[in-house]
């Protein structure tokens, strides 16, 4: 069945994410804050609308964009490193009063497993987060506003670190010195992966749930990246020769192979 679906962030993740959904049939509506992306998104059979989310005010035509779908996946970024001290919740906030507005029901929200911080061990969907950071913190409180919400049918994906075309977590760990993280494990989902979790999650009406998105590889960091350095031809990640020990910290995308889904793609180049 076609679904009117708007994806509000057409990035590294959102604009390949819509192209999927256009090629599977369904109508597809996109953000973007870019005036020349307008053109790119309409190529793509993508219909735009140009829209800037702040925590003072919403740029554009929102309820335009609402009132002509019926699915929302919201996939806008937190961006609070680098001094960014814009809130990330209150950006949400006011989102989430035009969602409202609109006759809206059926959201996936892009959220992180920094939610779940350092807790140690296997972590599931029904692990307790302790987000540390404030993007862990503002994502967290964000993913609360639209799933307590009994009006709306919302499920939740908590991404591991994403890698793909033009990312990859080992080309910025190149330039750091004294790594001391290298006996934990990695956590990481590739690109096209989180395209299928999502497109999966439309196609069998998975609503008012929770999904990690890791893919089930969970090397050391240390073994890890310096094997990816290599290959892709950056300089080895500098881990300390004294290592503390492995903080064992290994998240597991349970909810979606207990549905008998499989992940698609390695995050191994």
């Amino acid at each position: 069945m076609n679904k009117k679906i708007g994806v509000m962030g057409c990035g590294w993740l959102g604009l390949p994410l819509a192209k999927q959904l256009v090629a599977d049939s369904h109508n597809v509506h996109g953000t973007t804050t870019s005036k020349e992306k307008i053109v790119v998104l309409e190529n793509l059979g993508i219909t735009a609308h140009e829209i800037a989310l702040s925590a003072a005010t919403i740029g554009g035509d929102v309820q335009n964009f609402l009132s002509q779908i019926d699915f929302l996946i919201i996939n806008v970024p937190p961006k609070l490193r680098n001094g960014n001290s814009e809130s990330f919740y209150e950006k949400m906030g006011l989102f989430y009063d035009e969602i409202k507005k609109s006759s809206v029901s059926h959201i996936i929200f892009v959220s992180s497993t920094a939610v779940y911080g350092n807790i140690t061990g296997e972590i599931t969907e029904d692990s307790i987060p302790q987000p540390v950071t404030e993007s862990g913190k503002q994502l967290l409180a964000s993913e609360q506003l639209f799933s307590q919400d009994p009006e709306l049918n919302s499920t939740i994906i908590r991404f591991g670190g994403l890698i793909g075309p033009n990312r990859h977590p080992v080309i910025m760990l190149s330039k750091r010195p004294n790594l001391t993280n290298g006996n934990d494990p990695i956590n990481l989902i590739h690109l096209d992966d989180c395209i299928h979790m999502i497109s999966t999650i439309l196609k069998n009406n998975y609503w008012g749930e929770i999904f990690n998105g890791v893919y089930p590889l969970h090397p050391t960091k240390k073994e890890y990246y310096t094997q990816e350095a290599l290959k892709i031809s950056v300089p080895q990640p500098n881990y300390s020769k004294s290592l503390p020990s492995k903080l064992n910290k290994i998240i597991l995308a349970k909810n979606f192979t207990d549905k008998s889904h499989r992940f698609n793609t390695s995050v191994i180049s």
